[in-house]
């Protein structure tokens, strides 16, 4: 090897190792960018909490992950927090700034919590073919007769129902009725019974079931249904 060969081996050595280095970062970006999109588009999504009608279990600012396998997949059950496209009227017109360009990228491969207007959060109460009503002798609501003891539900100093109003629905095949967990500051299905779809959510418009609570860290939960609050429903329901 000549002298002039010897003395430019190292530089190209450093020029291949730096040109690989950035080959294999821009290869980890795509392919991370792709499993992204694809987990937003068929299994998880994020979505943020505008309001505070979910509350205390899930607080303004809070993010979610949401199991898109719900329902299509997998059945909608009592008690699920789930997301859905507002059916009509729910929400009401808020001024947010849209995304700009770097966060519509990634909230378009699923590396950002979705912060549009058209999605609602609430915890399912009834399904199709339920009996859902408020309230009995002790301010519970009962599903197909059985009185339920929420212990997620806020109720302010003062008032002792899980609803400020009464109401006596039954919900149709393939839709829910859905409450917040902040009864009195939740904008839900007893409010909506003016709307057209009378208040029920069809299912066709879940998104799917939110399972953990992943922001801010200090509050990672993983989210579901307090054991018992269903208990005894389903048999009423079939009697």
């Amino acid at each position: 090897m000549s002298e002039a060969e010897a003395s430019t081996s190292p530089q190209r050595t450093r020029r291949g190792g730096v040109l690989g280095f950035l080959r294999d970062l821009l290869v980890i970006l795509v392919v991370a960018f792709l499993v992204s999109f694809l987990l937003k588009t068929f299994l998880v999504r994020s979505f943020f909490i505008p309001s505070e009608s979910m509350q205390n279990t899930l607080q303004i600012d809070d993010r979610i992950l949401v199991n898109q396998l719900v329902p299509d997949l997998v059945d909608v059950q009592r008690g699920d927090i789930v997301v859905f496209k507002d059916p009509g009227g729910w929400l009401y017109p808020r001024s947010t700034e849209p995304p700009r360009g770097f966060e519509r990228v990634l909230q378009a491969v699923g590396l950002a919590a979705d912060t549009s207007n058209e999605y609602v959060v609430k915890r399912v109460i009834g399904v199709g073919g339920d009996r859902v009503e408020c309230c009995d002798a002790q301010g519970r609501v009962m599903v197909n007769g059985v009185p339920i003891d929420e212990p997620y539900v806020v109720i302010p100093p003062g008032e002792t129902r899980a609803s400020a109003i009464d109401f006596d629905v039954t919900v149709p095949e393939n839709s829910l009725w859905v409450m917040g967990d902040n009864r009195y500051q939740s904008k839900d299905s007893r409010y909506n019974q003016d709307q057209p779809g009378k208040g029920f959510v069809p299912e066709d418009e879940v998104v799917g079931r939110a399972f953990v609570l992943n922001w801010p860290l200090n509050r990672f939960t993983w989210l579901g249904t307090p054991e018992g609050t269903f208990t005894g429903v389903d048999a009423a329901k079939e009697n």
